[in-house]
């Protein structure tokens, strides 16, 4: 059965879509079956891994609130074992829609377990917020991981999302777990990164040995619809997000 993790922060701009895009990418490029499912109306996950916003007519709108299974809204990416559940605009909708629905925080849930035997690992791009989209995301998810750019502001925002987090765990998914913090867009060359770290490491001890440098040639990568591992392999952004994947999966029971 697949494991599935959820990249989660309400802060926006801190690499989350980034480092769903590039996991997933390289964890299906080790062969394993891998589903990007993009939770962020914003659509960023599917254009980043190549698929063109205009180039499907459903996305994960069709399967929260019209009850369209997954698998006949699943698309095939450049890389062999990696699908996609794109997003668009329609999504941004679902927010509302969802409200009056019974067990509203459970329909991503319901539609991602149908697919979890065809999976090795389904991995979730929460949107910037902490609303009924994120909550599905975490109900789906068996692990989360929160990314934490490098600078003081993203801090605040960690505490929020550690009482959202317990609040799902206690009351709609007792099995979600927070894999680690992942510290991105890290500069060597300032103190302040260097800080931000150390203060993150010294009050999640779960934080991710590998730190995701801050790289142009990663910035680049989304605006080709390639993840970084097949737009420049050779660079230090492609090496760390290596590096995260063999951390990750080194406690997972599925074997890379």
């Amino acid at each position: 059965m697949a494991k599935s993790i959820a990249v989660a922060n309400q802060k926006g701009g801190v690499g989350k879509t980034t480092t769903a895009v590039n996991l997933a990418a390289i964890i299906a490029k080790w062969g394993n079956r891998v589903l990007l499912v993009d939770a962020d109306p914003q659509g960023n996950a599917t254009s980043g891994i190549g698929i063109q916003r205009g180039s499907f007519r459903r996305g994960l709108y069709h399967s929260l609130v019209l009850d369209e299974p997954l698998s006949a809204i699943i698309l095939q990416t450049s890389i062999r074992s990696l699908h996609v559940v794109p997003s668009n605009k329609d999504l941004a909708g679902a927010e509302v829609e969802l409200v009056p629905m019974m067990a509203r925080e459970f329909r991503l849930k319901r539609a991602i377990d149908s697919l979890r035997g065809a999976y090795d690992y389904i991995l979730i791009d929460c949107p910037p917020s902490l609303g009924l989209l994120t909550v599905n995301a975490l109900t789906a998810a068996d692990e989360v991981i929160v990314p934490v750019q490098c600078e003081y502001l993203a801090l605040e925002s960690l505490s929020q999302l550690t009482s959202t987090l317990e609040l799902v765990r206690r009351n709609l998914n007792s099995r979600l777990t927070l894999r680690g913090l992942l510290l991105t867009m890290f500069d060597g060359r300032t103190n302040l990164s260097q800080q931000v770290a150390d203060e993150v490491r010294s009050h999640f001890s779960n934080t991710f040995k590998t730190v995701i440098p801050r790289s142009v040639r990663l910035s680049e990568a989304p605006s080709h619809g390639l993840p970084i591992a097949r737009y420049d392999p050779s660079s230090r952004a492609s090496k760390a997000y290596d590096d995260l994947a063999e951390e990750l999966i080194a406690h997972s029971e599925i074997p890379a």
